[in-house]
């Protein structure tokens, strides 16, 4: 099995990035530790702070991967792109946020994304990815 995680604008920054929220561990050590725990799933990661390449990236995997795991950050709530891009692929999205996006500002409890999902987690931290790829093995 073959998955991506495709993450949005400022999670390069997890780890440093208001740990209140975001706790205070980078993404590229929980992938670290995702990969040893699912040796037997090819797990690739992307992170991008620009739009097209986000769009780019999903299309590019998302005829030939199993699925994608999607992290769009703050273009959930604003990118119709993004949302198209999903809905132009053959292959499921699951949207994830680490925080509850519900339990924070207005704005963010709009997604362009999740009309197009294979499902939503939000609110887990980082252990919302876990959930998406628990979600792709059960389903398998």
């Amino acid at each position: 099995m073959r998955i991506i995680i495709i993450n949005g604008p400022n999670l390069n920054l997890l780890g440093k990035r208001e740990p209140g929220i975001y706790g205070n561990l980078t993404f590229e050590a929980y992938f670290k530790g995702l990969q040893k725990k699912y040796p037997n799933i090819e797990l690739e990661y992307f992170q991008s702070n620009i739009e097209g390449e986000l769009i780019s990236k999903i299309q590019e995997k998302g005829f030939s991967y199993d699925g994608i795991i999607l992290n769009a950050a703050a273009y959930t709530h604003t990118s119709v792109g993004i949302g198209d891009a999903i809905k132009s692929v053959q292959r499921p999205v699951v949207e994830v946020h680490i925080s509850n996006v519900y339990a924070r500002e207005k704005f963010r409890h709009q997604s362009f994304i999740a009309p197009n999902a294979y499902g939503i987690i939000a609110g887990f931290g980082m252990q919302s990815y876990e959930l998406a790829l628990l979600s792709f093995l059960e389903n398998d």
